[in-house]
C-alpha cells in the first residue's frame, strides 16, 4: 500500500516519528502541500493522510488508486466526505486525543487574562519593580475565579473537562449543548440556553463544532448580552465568531477581554481585526499540540490504517 501524508509537519516537526505507519506500507511524507501540488502528490496514493490540506470532490474524482483517507484530526471538514462515500472511499478521523491538552490550554488562556503574568514578567525585567517605591504592584486588574460562573457552549468531552477544571477552581458551571447529555459529576451545575450562557457567565468558553447553522453566531447582538467584566474564550473554531464584532466589543469596553486560539482564516491574515483589538490574546491554534496529544493522534491514526487494512475500518465518519 502506498501511503501519502500531505501535511505532516504539525504532527511530527521532528519529535513524533511515523514508525507505526511506516510498518504498514510505502510511506511518503510531505511537510506541507500547496493547493497546486495536491493532485500530483495524492495521485499515486492508496491511502491519504491529511490534516488541513483540502480534498475536494473534484480532487477525489481524479484519484483512481485511492482506497482510504485518514484525517489527522478530529474535525474532518477538509474532506468532502459525501464525495468520498460516493466513490466508496471510507474516511476515518481521530475522535479523541487532545481533551486534556485543550482543556489545560483553556485555563492557560484564562489565567493569563486574569493575572497577565507575561506582562508583569516583562515589566519586572524592564526594571519597573526595582524602581518601585512599593513592595508590589499590578498593572492590570487581577481577577479571582472562585465564586464566578463559567459558561460553556458545547459540553462534549472537552467542554466537560473544562467544566471539571472550572469546578476545581471554585466556579459555578453552566452549559449549553445542542445534543445535551447527562449531568456531570459535580455541582453546582446547570443546563441553560445558549443565550443565557452569554447573559449569566463571567467567562464564556466555546467547545462546539462549527456547522452551517452556527457560523459567526458570536456576533454583536450576542456579545451585547455579556457582562461588562466578562471574558470570552475560543479554542473551538474561528468561524464561530464574527471577528469584527468581537473586536468592536473589546475596543468599546463592552466586555473585559478575550483569548482565542483559532481564527476564521488560518494562518491569521494581517488584516484580522482581532490583531489590533484591546485586551485580546491570540495564540496560533496550538491548544491541541502537546507532545502527549500528538503521540495519541499518531497512535490512533496507525490503528485506523491497520483496521482498514484488516477489512474492519474504525472511526469512519462517512
Amino acid at each position: 500500500m502506498r501511503i501519502v501524508v500531505l501535511d505532516g509537519h504539525t504532527l511530527d516537526p521532528g519529535d513524533n516519528p511515523w514508525t507505526d505507519i511506516e510498518a504498514q506500507g510505502e510511506l511518503t511524507v510531505s511537510d506541507r502541500t500547496p493547493p497546486d501540488k495536491i493532485l500530483e502528490r495524492a495521485l499515486p496514493a492508496d491511502i491519504i493522510l491529511t490534516n488541513k490540506t483540502a480534498l475536494t470532490a473534484e480532487t477525489l474524482s481524479k484519484l483512481p488508486n485511492l482506497k482510504f483517507i485518514a484525517v489527522l484530526a478530529t474535525g474532518f471538514n477538509v474532506v468532502d466526505v459525501a464525495a468520498a462515500r460516493r466513490l466508496g472511499v471510507p474516511v476515518s478521523n481521530v475522535p479523541e486525543y487532545g481533551t486534556d491538552s485543550v482543556a489545560q490550554f483553556v485555563f492557560a488562556l484564562l489565567l493569563e487574562l486574569c493575572h497577565r503574568v507575561g506582562l508583569h514578567d516583562t515589566s519586572v525585567k524592564r526594571g519597573d519593580w526595582a524602581a518601585s517605591p512599593d513592595f508590589c504592584y499590578w498593572k492590570t486588574p487581577l481577577m479571582e475565579l472562585a465564586g464566578r460562573t463559567m459558561g460553556l457552549v458545547g459540553f462534549g468531552r472537552i467542554g466537560r473537562r473544562v467544566g471539571t477544571l472550572a469546578h476545581a477552581f471554585g466556579m459555578k458551571v453552566i452549559a449549553y449543548d445542542a445534543v445535551g447529555g447527562a449531568d456531570p459529576g459535580f455541582a453546582p451545575f446547570q443546563w441553560v440556553s445558549r443565550l443565557e450562557v452569554f447573559r449569566q457567565a463571567d467567562v464564556v468558553s466555546l467547545h462546539c463544532p462549527q456547522t452551517a447553522d452556527n457560523q459567526r453566531f458570536v456576533d454583536r447582538a450576542l456579545l451585547a448580552q455579556m457582562r461588562r467584566q466578562a471574558l470570552f474564550l475560543n479554542t473551538a473554531r474561528g468561524g464561530l465568531v464574527n471577528e469584527a464584532d468581537l473586536a468592536e466589543a473589546l475596543n468599546a469596553d463592552r466586555i473585559a477581554g478575550a483569548a482565542v486560539d483559532v481564527v476564521s482564516t488560518e494562518p491569521i491574515r494581517a488584516d484580522n481585526p482581532l490583531l489590533k483589538a484591546k485586551n485580546c490574546l491570540i495564540t496560533p491554534h496550538q491548544a491541541w499540540a502537546t507532545l502527549s496529544a500528538r503521540n495519541r493522534l499518531m497512535k490512533t491514526t496507525a490503528e485506523n490504517i491497520a483496521a482498514f487494512l484488516a477489512g474492519k475500518p474504525i472511526h469512519v465518519v462517512n
